[in-house]
Formats: C-alpha cells, sequence, structure tokens
C-alpha cells in the first residue's frame, strides 16, 4: 500500500463515515500527508499503527519549528491522534489507543458581534459593491442569512435552488449531517427573491442556488473579500467578518430573552456548551455599554 492509497482511504473515511466538511478533510489529509512525507517506509496501516508518542512529538516540534502557532498546533495534533486512531483501527487494533500527547493550551477567546445597524450596513454595501446587479443582491442575500438565520456560510453556500421559493421557514444540513429547522424573516426572504429573480443563471433544482461569476458554485472566498472591502469603506473592525454576523443573530437573540435550548436548535450546535459561550458575550456586551454610559464607569 502506497501513501496515497492511505490517504485516499483515510479522507473517504472522514467525508463518508465521519461526514465531515470538505473543508476539514482537507485539513486533515493534508496534515496526514506532511506526517507521512516524513515517515520511512514501509508506509500501511500495520507500521503506522505501531507509532509511539515519540514520532509525533517530533512531527510537531518540526511543524513548531515552521512557525505555526498554538491554535494551529491544537488542530495539528487533533488532526494527527485521529489519523493514527484511524490506522490501529484499519491494522485490527480498534481497542488500542494512539499515542498520547496533549495540545498546547488555547484560551478562547469571546465571538465578536456587530451591532445591528452595522450588520444591516454590511449587507447593504456589499449589494453596492458588487459590480453587477445581480452579485450585488447575491452578496446581500448570503449576508442576510447569515444574520437573519444564523446560518454557517457553509450552510448558505450548500442550499439549491429547491429551497426556492422561500417560506417561513428552511431546512438546513450543518454541521456533522444533523440538520435544523430555521424561522426566515421577511428581510431575508425578500434579499433572496431579489437575487433569484437576477441571477443570469438557470436555477435548477439540484444545482447551487449561490453562484459565482462564471456559474459555478460559488465560493467562500468571494463572500469574505466582498465583507473585507465593505468593512473598510464603513471603518468596521477587521473582526466584522461573515462569521460575525452567525454571532450577532445568537448574541441579538440572547439579549432579547430567547432561552439558551432554543438558542442550541437555532444554531445547530450539537451540545449547550457552545451555545453558552453567548452569555459571555452579552454580558460582555453589556459591560462594553455600562463603560462607555456611566459618568462613574
Amino acid at each position: 500500500m502506497s501513501a496515497p492509497d492511505l490517504l485516499e482511504a483515510w479522507g473517504s473515511h472522514l467525508a463518508l463515515a465521519r461526514r465531515r466538511s470538505p473543508h476539514t478533510v482537507r485539513a486533515y489529509v493534508a496534515t496526514a500527508a506532511r506526517f507521512l512525507a516524513v515517515l520511512p517506509p514501509p508506509h500501511d496501516w500495520p507500521s503506522l499503527a505501531k507509532l509511539e508518542v515519540g514520532d509525533v512529538r517530533t512531527q510537531m516540534a518540526a511543524r513548531r519549528a515552521d512557525g505555526i502557532g498554538n491554535v494551529s498546533a491544537a488542530r495539528e495534533l487533533s488532526a494527527l491522534k485521529a489519523f493514527l486512531a484511524f490506522a490501529r483501527t484499519q491494522a485490527g487494533g480498534a481497542d488500542a489507543p494512539p499515542p498520547r500527547l496533549r495540545g498546547p493550551r488555547i484560551k478562547k477567546g469571546l465571538p465578536r458581534p456587530v451591532t445591528p445597524d452595522d450588520a444591516v450596513n454590511l449587507a447593504a454595501m456589499v449589494a453596492d459593491e458588487g459590480g453587477e446587479p445581480w452579485i450585488g443582491a447575491r452578496d446581500r442575500a448570503v449576508l442576510l442569512l447569515l444574520y437573519g438565520a444564523g446560518l454557517r456560510i457553509a450552510e448558505a453556500l450548500s442550499l439549491t435552488a429547491a429551497a426556492l421559493p422561500l417560506g417561513d421557514t428552511l431546512t438546513v444540513t450543518g454541521k456533522g449531517g444533523r440538520q435544523r429547522v430555521v424561522p426566515i424573516l421577511p428581510i431575508v426572504k425578500a434579499a433572496v427573491e431579489d437575487y433569484a429573480a437576477k441571477v443570469p443563471f438557470p436555477l435548477d433544482r439540484s444545482a447551487p442556488l449561490f453562484r459565482g461569476a462564471k456559474g459555478g458554485p460559488l465560493a467562500q472566498a468571494m463572500i469574505q473579500r466582498a465583507v473585507a472591502r465593505a468593512r473598510t469603506v464603513l471603518g468596521l473592525p477587521a473582526t466584522a467578518t461573515p462569521h460575525a454576523l452567525r454571532h450577532s443573530f445568537a448574541t441579538h437573540l440572547l439579549g432579547a430573552g430567547a432561552d439558551l435550548r432554543s438558542l442550541q436548535e437555532l444554531l445547530g450546535h450539537a451540545s449547550l456548551s457552545s451555545t453558552q459561550i453567548y452569555t459571555k458575550v452579552d454580558a460582555a456586551t453589556l459591560l462594553d455599554v455600562y463603560r462607555n454610559a456611566h459618568p462613574r464607569a
């Protein structure tokens, strides 16, 4: 068995059995490929199953020498451990744990939401800066789905034209293939309908809803660039990203009285602990308001 065979099997396992996102599959396969590149042959499952902590530590030390930070190192270590656990399963040692190695401590930062006005202004600005009317309408529709319905950008871009015409709710497939139903606000519905009326490509039910300039699936990078240009014009900080709009959706709902369980369902979080971070975000926002407004703050 060759290294490409191992990587193909690993990628298929991640995509089909683990149902990881394409981005995660690419990252995990790339990590495994770097690891295999420095390992002496033979490259097969039994050999990988015999690797010890020292082998993983050596690879991580080399990656640190390349200049990767704590967050990247933690992700790389997680990918390596998962790859070696898979190797042991493939070699018939399902009960044998992979090498134990503790990753760097990662300090969790709070999400940085934008204000409701900034969210709407950002969506309006990308529409104005879109170049062609249909592209501006497309970018605005995507951003309003993130802010108005709490979608991840990958979830919005994975929608097909079968979602049309939008109703009062939308069924979304999120991480791990989990489906959830989210409400659609009139402003979001109108934005998507405006885009659908202007897009110059046929919207077959099985085709992607949001298209790139040449008619293919719209890439996340195009939305990220549009937002980067718009926030520069509006004078917004670098933290005003497409994903920040999803944070804003959650923070503003929580501030308006939404309970955590309902918010968990709307966001598609697998566990409540992922949603609880927004209680800290809301508290941080209130503290900022207090400090800026109170005469004794």
